[in-house]
């Protein structure tokens, strides 16, 4: 199992970019999360089989309908941290 920690930006938040990463998140049997910040970005962390987070980090690039993504910035997150149960939507931050 590997991770995926993603801030994405643009228009994207106010435009279901929240569920409509933890569909695709859970269709692909990955856990973790997915937040609004107080910047206006979104982050996510996702972990799980490779090819699954390779899927959802190039969804993130697309986005869904409404947004308009300007950047997906991947950052390292130590293994100890891996969430393991589902896929949820997290309070903001």
């Amino acid at each position: 199992m590997n991770l995926l920690h993603a801030y994405v930006s643009g228009r994207v938040q106010g435009v279901y970019f929240r569920g409509w990463t933890r569909g695709h998140a859970q269709r692909l049997g990955l856990h973790g999360w997915v937040r609004n910040l107080r910047d206006g970005r979104v982050e996510v962390l996702a972990s799980g089989p490779d090819n699954a987070l390779r899927e959802l980090q190039e969804l993130l690039y697309e986005g869904p309908a409404l947004s308009r993504v300007d950047g997906v910035e991947i950052v390292a997150m130590a293994d100890e941290e891996q969430p393991t149960h589902g896929f949820s939507i997290a309070p903001t931050v």
